[in-house]
C-alpha cells in the first residue's frame, strides 16, 4: 500500500507540530523519519495510524482519503516504542490478540490463529516462548513479540516509533539487522520513526529527515549523507567540524584552505561555513602540510575500540576540531597532546550564510 501525505499541519495550542507536511511513500518500502526530540515526526505517525486527526491536509492510502476510515479499518500495524504488551497475557495471547478481536464474520479459527500464531513466533525466533509472560522476556524479546502482534492482522501498512529505542546499544544493533531481513522478506510498507541516525541509514530504503515541523531532505540513506541539504542536516547526520570562512564564484576559502564548491558558483564573495566529517581530515606533520592545509594544535587522544578520536584547536574553527584515525593509521603517527600538526580536508561541505545549498 502505498502512502501519501498533502499539506498536513498540526498544532497543539501554539506548538506547531507539522507545517504543511508533503511526503509519499512507495508500495513495499521501508521508510525512517529522523529528527530531533519534538520535530514533528512522532505527529506525523500516529495521524498516519489515525491515533490523531490533523487540523489541515490529507493523508491517502492507495490513492483513497484516510480519514474516511476509522483507525481500525486502515490495515495499520502499530508498534510503541515501550512494547504497550499485556501483562496479564502470555506471548501467544499478546500475538493472538489482535486475532481475537476481530469482528466474528472476520475472524478466523482457533485452530487458524494458533498455526498464524505459531507462524509469526517463528519469524520472530520466539517459538519455544509461547507460554511466558512479558516479564519473563528480555527487553529484545518483548520487541519482538510486539512486532508479532502487529503483523497478525497482517497490516497492510506497519508504523513503528522508536522501536529500539529503550533497548541497550548491542541489542539494539541486533534488532535493527533483523527488522530489515524481515522486512525483506514481507515487504509490508513500512514507516519508523527514530532519532537514531546509524539506526536510520543503517535500516532504511529512503530517509526523510524533519525538523520543526517541516520536511528538510529525503532520499536514499548514501545521498542525504553525503548531500546534505542544509547546515542543520549536516550537523545531524553526525560529528561534524565547522569552519568560517567565504566563498566567491564556485571557489571556497576557509582557514587558509582553497577549494571547490561549484554549488554557490554565483556566490560573490559571500560568508560561507565549511562542514568536514572527523574521518574526512587527514592528518599530517605541521611542516608537510602545505599551503592547503590547517596549521592545528592536538588537544587530546582517545582510543575508542577500533579508532582513534584526536581533539584539536585550529583558526577559524567554530569550536574543538575532531579528527577519527584507524588504529593503524594512529599507529603511524602517534600524536600526542601539545604536538603542532597540519589539517587536510579530503573533502568538504559549503554553505552560504549557514543556509543550505
Amino acid at each position: 500500500m502505498s502512502i501519501e501525505v498533502r499539506n498536513l499541519s498540526k498544532r497543539w495550542g501554539s506548538f506547531v507540530a507539522l507545517d504543511r507536511v508533503n511526503l509519499r511513500v512507495e508500495t513495499g518500502t521501508l521508510v525512517a523519519l529522523l529528527g530531533p526530540s519534538g520535530s514533528g515526526k512522532t505527529s506525523l505517525l500516529r495521524i498516519l495510524a489515525g491515533l490523531e486527526t490533523p487540523d489541515e491536509g490529507e493523508v491517502l492510502f492507495d490513492g483513497a482519503d484516510a480519514a474516511a476510515r476509522d483507525a481500525r479499518d486502515r490495515g495499520v500495524g502499530f508498534v510503541f516504542q515501550h512494547y504497550a504488551l499485556f501483562r496479564h497475557m502470555t506471548v501467544f495471547e499478546n500475538v493472538a490478540f489482535g486475532l481475537r478481536v476481530m469482528p466474528k464474520k472476520t475472524r478466523p479459527s482457533e485452530a487458524r490463529i494458533a498455526a498464524k500464531v505459531h507462524e509469526l513466533l517463528t519469524l520472530v525466533q520466539l517459538e519455544n516462548l509461547a507460554p511466558r509472560y512479558p516479564a519473563q522476556l528480555s527487553g529484545g524479546q518483548r520487541q519482538r513479540v510486539a512486532l508479532a502482534r502487529a503483523l497478525a492482522v497482517e497490516p497492510k501498512v506497519l508504523l513503528l516509533d522508536e522501536p529500539f529505542g529503550a533497548l541497550d546499544a548491542k541489542v539494539r544493533k541486533e534488532l535493527r539487522r533483523w527488522l530489515r531481513r524481515l522486512h525483506d522478506e514481507l515487504h509490508v510498507t513500512s514507516v519508523f520513526v527514530t532519532h537514531d541516525q546509524e539506526e536510520a541509514l543503517e535500516v532504511a530504503d529512503r530517509v526523510v529527515i524533519v525538523e520543526r515541523g517541516r520536511i528538510v531532505q529525503e532520499g536514499p540513506p548514501h545521498e542525504v549523507y553525503d548531500k546534505p541539504a542544509t547546515p542543520f542536516v549536516f550537523e545531524f547526520l553526525g560529528q561534524a567540524n565547522r569552519f568560517e570562512g567565504r566563498v566567491h564564484q564556485g571557489m571556497a576559502s576557509a582557514a587558509g584552505v582553497h577549494l571547490a564548491a561549484p554549488a554557490l558558483d554565483d556566490a560573490e564573495d559571500a560568508k560561507a561555513i565549511a562542514y568536514v566529517r572527523p574521518h574526512d581530515l587527514e592528518l599530517v606533520p605541521a611542516h608537510h602540510g602545505g599551503r592547503e592545509a590547517l596549521r592545528a594544535t592536538v588537544v587530546a587522544v582517545q582510543l575508542a575500540g577500533p579508532l582513534v578520536r584526536i581533539e584539536l584547536t585550529a583558526e577559524q574553527a567554530a569550536g574543538p576540531v575532531e579528527v577519527e584515525l584507524t588504529r593503524s593509521e594512529y599507529a603511524a603517527w602517534p600524536v600526542e597532546a601539545g604536538d603542532e600538526v597540519a589539517l587536510r580536508p579530503r573533502r568538504w561541505q559549503v554553505y552560504k550564510d549557514g543556509s543550505g545549498i
